[in-house]
């Protein structure tokens, strides 16, 4: 089967393209970084199928991060069959850079210009002949989010993939050129192959190349010392990135026609550029994303939208005396659209497992062991984690709209100034909100940091940022605490925590940056992409993707983790049925009790204080399992209890049996928001750092979970239920100012050493 890889500068539409031309669900976002490693699909439509190769989204060919090293050693070593280059219409010039590069490399190469419908939009034009001639390989004008000219641009790949081509060079400086040469000689001499490329690295000095090939450095050396450019002295690899940059401009600079109202556009001020007046204000704009964040908190998880109450709840049916009562509203007032889902969801599952729970009672008895493993065990620890589906797809539709249209990619650029003056890049940034999705990808997407030290310090702050995994932890925990001690907020609450996950990766990235992890934050460069709708076919494709990993975690994972949990439960160190204070899990639960005494959900609590231990060590294997966990032992605890939502009443019974205090159960939150993330992540985690450095990664994440969760107890304790609505975003507020100060004490030394200096 023919290979056809994409390669092309980052949020250029190439994922975009592999999704249309594959049918993939890659993951489709508005920013640079989004595909991290190689994916491929296969393309159906020719007279043979092709597998299609998406690679990281990169803007040249250098080692500088593990991506670029990825998509570089998979056109040199994998050999695909053709190489479409996408380059983005609206930046041609920036975009061909890479071009030259991948021109040099002894593969067939097609060149696809993307987003021809904006350019054509704003009544310029392109003429791709006088393109294709300069370049020496087919161009095609397409559009891949409007599927225009797909078909033409494979058969045109599959024509070119039948032919060899040999990489040709665009440099133009006649030294170069005969160094250049002299080194293809050698290689072809050493029978490497794509000598061109490989020589035109070395002269670089090329790392990579160094290393290989030693030998020849010297030939490289005794030139440079005979190379004095006027403006770069004699660092090779900066003239010839001059040499590409003046060849574009040189001769691709009128490959598109400008009509007079672009001309126009150049001197007037844009509607985007007004819109990143107000988003990306130095002032307004992070104050801007929080406002918005809120309202993305309020919509997922609130039970009174305040501001749509008086308006509809006349309106929303009751469902009185059904199971769908209180669907749509509560006395607190209308529900958002996240609660309504989960208690749609909720509700139905609640009725599935009271059918099951009479039917198997009809037929085998009251109180038969196989009736409790189904309906309290499996059922009941599926359902729990299922029930917050809903809202998960529902936030996680605000962030894909927020990436989707550009929005995330000012964020980042806002967070850069922020993030600069604790030691990170705003790239670091962009992992670092992937992680409120999932951490494994997240961690993935650190190799496009090009500082180890940045690197390490980014991965380990990446699971403070909650995945929604440890939704359903926020939901249910908060929600018990709403039910249990009287506050109305849980969105509040939800918010707050996720606001004290950032913070204390602030915190811990300060610390890092200034001790174990020095070094200075790598430039970021980053093109700001035009806003835009979202596309309603990539957002459901991000949404699918989630929901089908979220299933599959449940029916695997979890599903064999409730089964173990409800053995544990239910079976002493006989191996016989017993009551659960007196099972294996008990005894286990108990031993490990104390060490959360601390954080407030340890040896001070009553005879079932035990399970916030268990659940906390089970959720080290999937964040899921804390929720699915008390789901099974809430059964043990008491029987069907009543009132209010299925995964929320499971944290009402273990808040009202335990004897835990409020603050204990915001600190447990901040525990499993901080400690260990799941087997999957520290898998990940381990992959991608160096050897050595994972065992302290462990150890950074146990520290950091109880000093945080700790400082939480504490901090919360000194206010009374009264209080709660303003003292867990105080404690957001005095970590912010904690951090300002070290920031400023640091600011202050270094304005006094420079004065003795």
């Amino acid at each position: 089967m023919k290979r056809f890889a994409l390669a092309g500068n980052p949020n250029c539409g190439k994922t975009t393209l592999f999704n249309n031309l594959t049918g993939s669900t890659a993951h489709v976002g508005n920013w640079p970084g989004v595909t991290v490693e190689k994916k491929d699909g296969v393309y159906k439509k020719l007279s043979e199928p092709i597998k299609i190769i998406d690679l990281p989204g990169i803007y040249s060919l250098s080692p500088y991060t593990s991506e670029e090293v990825i998509s570089r050693n998979y056109i040199l070593d994998e050999k695909p069959d053709c190489v479409i280059n996408i380059v983005d219409a609206t930046n041609l010039e920036r975009n061909l850079y890479l071009t030259t590069q991948l021109l040099e490399i002894d593969v067939p190469v097609v060149v696809a210009v993307n987003m021809m419908d904006v350019l054509e939009k704003n009544g310029d034009s392109l003429d791709e002949k006088v393109l294709e001639k300069k370049l020496g390989v087919p161009v095609v004008k397409i559009s891949a989010l409007e599927e225009a000219n797909l078909k033409e641009l494979m058969e045109r790949t599959f024509e070119a993939s039948e032919k060899k081509r040999e990489g040709v060079s665009i440099l133009e400086n006649k030294d170069l050129k005969h160094l250049v040469g002299d080194v293809k000689i050698a290689f072809k001499g050493k029978k490497v192959e794509n000598p061109l490329f490989h020589a035109i690295k070395l002269v670089e000095n090329d790392e990579i190349e160094a290393k290989m090939h030693e030998e020849l450095l010297p030939m490289v050396e005794e030139f440079k010392q005979t190379l004095h450019d006027e403006t770069f002295g004699n660092d090779i690899e900066a003239i010839i990135a001059d040499e590409r940059y003046n060849y574009i401009s040189k001769n691709f600079s009128k490959v598109i026609v400008h009509s007079e109202l672009t001309e126009e556009k150049k001197v007037k001020e844009t509607k985007s550029d007004r819109i990143d007046k107000v988003l990306t204000h130095k002032v307004w704009g992070l104050l801007i994303f929080a406002v918005i964040l809120f309202f993305v908190f309020h919509l997922t998880f609130s039970e009174n939208l305040f501001f749509l109450g008086g308006l509809f709840k006349d309106a929303a049916p009751s469902f009185e005396g059904s199971i769908y009562e209180g669907l749509f509203w509560t006395d607190g007032g209308i529900n958002s659209p996240g609660v309504i889902l989960f208690n749609f969801f909720d509700m139905s599952f609640s009725a599935i497992i009271d059918v099951v729970s009479g039917a198997m009672a009809s037929g085998l008895g009251e109180g038969h062991w196989l009736t409790g493993f189904l309906c309290d065990g499996v059922l009941s620890g599926l359902f729990a984690i299922l029930g917050f589906l809903p809202q998960i797809l529902v936030l996680f539709l605000f962030f894909s709209i927020m990436e989707d249209t550009g929005y995330m990619a000012r964020v980042a650029f806002i967070l850069d100034r922020i993030f600069r003056k604790f030691g990170l890049s705003g790239r670091a940034f962009i992992p670092m909100i992937m992680g409120f999705g999932c951490s494994v990808p997240a961690m993935i997407n650190t190799r496009t940091l090009a500082d180890e030290h940045e690197k390490v310090a980014t991965i380990r702050v990446i699971p403070f940022f909650s995945c929604g995994a440890k939704l359903p932890i926020l939901v249910a925990i908060a929600g018990g605490v709403c039910e249990v001690f009287g506050f109305s907020s849980v969105d509040l609450i939800t918010y707050s925590m996720y606001v004290v996950g950032v913070v204390t990766a602030i915190i811990a990235v300060l610390i890092m940056r200034h001790s174990t992890q020095r070094g200075e934050a790598a430039p970021f460069i980053m093109e700001l992409p035009q806003y835009h709708w979202p596309q309603f076919r990539a957002l459901m494709i991000h949404l699918w993707d989630k929901a089908k990993h979220f299933v599959k975690k449940a029916f695997t994972i979890i599903l064999a983790s409730t089964i173990i949990i409800w053995f544990l439960s239910n079976f002493g160190w006989d191996w016989q049925m017993c009551e659960m204070e007196n099972s294996i899990l008990a005894s286990i639960g108990k031993f490990i009790q104390p060490l959360f005494t601390p954080l407030g959900f340890g040896s001070q609590l009553s005879t079932f204080g035990w399970v916030f231990a268990v659940a906390a060590i089970t959720g080290l294997i999937a964040k899921e399992n804390v929720i699915a966990t008390f789901s099974v032992l809430a059964a043990a605890i008491v029987a069907g209890f009543e009132g209010t939502e299925e995964g929320v009443a499971e944290a009402v019974v273990m808040i009202t049996n335990t004897g835990i205090s409020w603050p204990g159960a915001i600190a447990f939150i901040a525990f499993n928001m901080l400690t260990i993330p799941c087997f999957a992540a520290c898998a990940t985690a381990r992959g991608e750092l160096q050897k050595g450095t994972f065992k302290w990664t462990l150890l950074f994440w146990i520290v950091a979970s109880f000093i945080g969760a700790s400082f939480v107890y504490c901090f919360l304790s000194m206010f009374s239920v009264d209080t709660l609505a303003w003292a867990i975003p105080c404690t957001a507020v005095f970590i912010a100012l904690g951090v300002l100060t070290v920031f400023y004490l640091r600011h202050y030394e270094r304005k006094q050493d420079a004065k003795v200096a």
